[in-house]
């Protein structure tokens, strides 16, 4: 049996890395770089070993979505026609998932979604995520959920229990892979040297579109306030490249004394940096999956979260757009030493390292032993 597996974000490949893994033990693997975010996702493509066998050219500079989208499914059909796959996989929510698994339906392939299920129940928050992963809910073959949640969400919209595969998300199994090689060679610290009495470092992060404009100077100003008033410790902030997250940070935060602005890092350091944090300040949805594993909590800067699973165990608090809001979260995880200490004997409430090996097995129509978060 033929796979054919399409990734073309940082995110994609890294949650699609212990997948391919995984199925190159079982099928004839074909891996297609879409090009959607080409030299970050080069980054983590090498770090996992993973070399495309199919690269596509679809990125220009200021490109609408349509036209995008337009280029990605024209260059997947030509790409499915050559490697004619008995099925096509996609991760998450991106332009890149959403063309191929659309690409894929209209040549009769099939198509397995993994992280299935994911719903904040706002078509424009996040944009245009949520609707990519719904409209690959209705064109799927096989849905690999990471949760339970994720699963009652897809039955709710009428997907059949036999076609849903309950998996934990394989970002866990990725993690696992980084912490291996860290004793092979250990992560070296991006933040420069600070004198005094510091204590841990707290991770910002913040790339979402909605989070642009008005809303990153009111989150940046937060953040200057809480930079002076928690001065012992380290606050790190590596810069997203968007120019539109670029401009405002440094024009806001430049010159604080015990706020280092750092350029964007690779996947390793990224979970370094998390494990080591006091508390996450981000929009990513992705840390709020990856801090559980390290015990650390999470300060969600989005009025909306598809991962419900972190705020119920108490990993995250959804603290919305609101300046006043997150500065309160925040200040809640710093002040109360217990309740942080609190989360690290806690079990990652997304997956436990063996998502790849349960999409293997459902792929080859095995039973699953699924995963019970």
């Amino acid at each position: 049996m033929k796979v054919m597996v399409v990734m073309g974000t940082r995110p994609e490949v890294i949650k699609l890395a212990p997948v391919v893994r995984a199925l190159r033990g079982e099928f004839d693997t074909i891996v297609c770089a879409s090009g959607q975010h080409k030299d970050m996702a080069a980054q983590a493509l090498k770090f996992f070993g993973i070399e495309p066998d199919i690269t596509l050219d679809t990125m220009s500079a200021g490109q609408s979505l349509n036209a995008l989208s337009s280029r990605l499914i024209a260059a997947l059909d030509r790409a499915l026609d050559e490697v004619r796959p008995d099925w096509v996989i996609v991760q998450g929510d991106t332009t890149t998932a959403f063309c191929a698994g659309f690409a894929a339906f209209h040549r009769g392939i099939r198509v397995g979604h993994v992280e299935a299920g994911l719903r904040t129940g706002d078509l424009t928050s996040p944009f245009p995520e949520e609707a990519n992963r719904s409209l690959l809910s209705r064109i799927a073959t096989l849905h690999f959920a990471p949760t339970e949640l994720a699963r009652r969400n897809l039955l709710s919209e009428g997907v059949a229990a036999d076609q849903i595969v309950v998996t934990g998300n394989t970002v866990v199994d990725a993690i696992a892979a980084v912490r291996e090689s860290w004793s092979a060679t250990p992560p070296q610290s991006p933040l420069p040297e600070w004198h005094g009495a510091q204590k841990q470092h707290i991770l910002v992060t913040c790339h979402r579109r909605e989070n642009f404009g008005d809303v990153l100077q009111d989150i940046c100003r937060v953040l200057r306030d809480l930079c002076q008033r928690y001065s012992d410790y380290r606050w790190v902030f590596p810069v997203h490249l968007n120019p539109s997250v670029r401009a405002p940070v440094h024009r806001e935060l430049d010159g604080i004394a015990n706020l280092a602005l750092i350029e964007p890092v690779d996947y390793p350091t990224s979970l370094y940096l998390i494990s080591g944090s006091a508390v996450v300040v981000s929009d990513s949805g992705g840390i709020q999956e990856e801090a559980p594993t390290f015990g650390v909590p999470v300060v969600v800067m989005r009025n909306h979260t598809e991962r419900r699973e972190g705020v119920d165990t108490g990993f995250a608090t959804l603290a919305g757009q609101a300046a006043a809001n997150i500065e309160s979260a925040v200040c809640g995880w710093l002040d109360d030493p217990a309740r942080r200490a609190a989360l690290r004997n806690r079990a990652n409430p997304y997956g436990d390292g063996l998502a790849s090996q349960r999409i293997v097995e459902s792929l080859q129509g095995r039973p699953v032993e699924v995963f019970i978060g």
